[in-house]
């Protein structure tokens, strides 16, 4: 049993043989849900579309950090699709979104505005949040702080930073999600990956984006989550099997999914 608990299913290099076909290549390799995520209110609706047709399948709807200044300039209307979309029986979380601070697609104050009034968002809603950071450890780890003590839960995605971010994302009690990057021969953080306690760690594949090995440089899908949990459990010193069974668990209680 894996999970997928981040990946994006409405990415183009999946459109010609439809998401679909995607998902069910995922359920022969024995990943038994994924979150879609949706980056701006088109893409979740998209996604939403999707879980809509299978079970296995749930959606997110936020605005990314690249984005950001549309949604700062457009007097709070793609806020609200958000608020609309989120309320979907098939959203279960607020993401992605964080701060991007190596292509600054965005002014760095208005990723800050834009992510601060998504984790209100989230607040209100009760809803966990997908967390984007790049090279904005010191801001991120702020946000987080203020977000957590308003009763706020997350993930740190794709989690690439260094041990700053880590330790303010346990301290807030939030989970931390590995992505194929941990089977790369050059991956050298290997004991921040052993430094998350087993009730707090996720695996995803970030489809389509960084496929692990052995698919290093081709498009990356559902059906390759296991080769990310078996990366995780190596460098862990852990079973497979266990780690497959505690972040499906994980989760599963995440994304409050029940059994």
């Amino acid at each position: 049993m894996f999970f997928d608990s981040h990946c994006h299913l409405t990415d183009e290099r999946f459109r010609e043989e439809g998401a679909d076909a995607v998902v069910a290549r995922a359920r022969a390799a024995g990943v038994v849900g994924m979150v879609t995520i949706g980056v701006g209110a088109a893409d979740a609706e998209a996604a939403l579309a999707i879980a809509e047709r299978n079970d296995d399948v749930w959606a997110s709807a936020g605005i990314h950090p690249h984005d950001a200044t549309g949604a700062d300039e457009d007097g709070g209307a793609a806020l609200e699709r958000i608020r609309v979309l989120a309320a979907h029986s098939r959203c279960v979380a607020i993401g992605e979104i964080g701060l991007d601070y190596h292509y600054d697609n965005s002014p760095r104050d208005v990723q800050r505005r834009i992510f601060a009034r998504q984790l209100e968002l989230a607040r209100e809603l009760g809803l966990p949040v997908a967390i984007h950071s790049r090279e904005a450890e010191q801001d991120t780890a702020a946000l987080i702080r203020e977000a957590a003590a308003a009763g706020v839960r997350g993930v740190l995605h794709c989690f690439s930073s260094g041990p700053a971010l880590l330790d303010a994302g346990l301290e807030a009690d939030w989970y931390v999600s590995f992505a194929g990057v941990v089977t790369f021969r050059n991956y050298e953080a290997q004991a921040l990956v052993r430094a998350v306690p087993a009730e707090r760690l996720l695996v995803e594949t970030d489809s389509p984006y960084l496929a692990p090995v052995p698919h290093r440089g081709k498009r990356n899908e559902p059906a390759f989550v296991p080769l990310v949990a078996a990366g995780v459990a190596a460098i862990r010193g852990e079973e497979p099997e266990a780690v497959a069974r505690q972040t499906t668990e994980n989760a599963r209680r995440f994304y409050r999914l029940g059994a």
